[in-house]
């Protein structure tokens, strides 16, 4: 069982941004940042070293949110990604890491020689 349990999940589509609130913190959540971070094996792969770097995500939104037990979430998103679960742990690390995670993640697209299209 998670020590950290959301209190409140909220998604502000116009905004693109899922706010998770658990009893000590808020953390909002972009969908693209959700959608690049997913926990899906579409995403991370089988095992390590096989991540797959996803691009072009800078538009995506969550058209639904589907609960999973009384342990997760699945969003839906409007791109076909529906795959990744999303524990209250899960989305609990990727809100106090999102600084980091964000930067590695930017670092990638750099490397690869990719950038974030904001006005496509």
């Amino acid at each position: 069982m998670s020590k950290h349990v959301p209190t409140e999940i909220n998604l502000n589509r116009r905004a693109r941004i899922l706010t998770v609130t658990f009893d000590d913190e808020s953390f909002d959540l972009s969908c693209e940042y959700l959608r690049v971070h997913s926990p899906s094996a579409e995403v991370k792969g089988h095992g390590p070293g096989q991540e797959v770097l996803q691009i072009g995500k800078e538009r995506v939104n969550i058209d639904a949110i589907e609960p999973i037990g009384n342990y997760a979430i699945k969003p839906v998103f409007d791109d076909g990604h529906n795959t990744g679960i999303f524990s209250w742990e899960t989305l609990y690390q990727l809100g106090k890491h999102q600084a980091e995670n964000w930067a590695i993640y930017m670092q990638r697209l750099d490397e690869a020689g990719h950038s974030r299209k904001l006005d496509a």
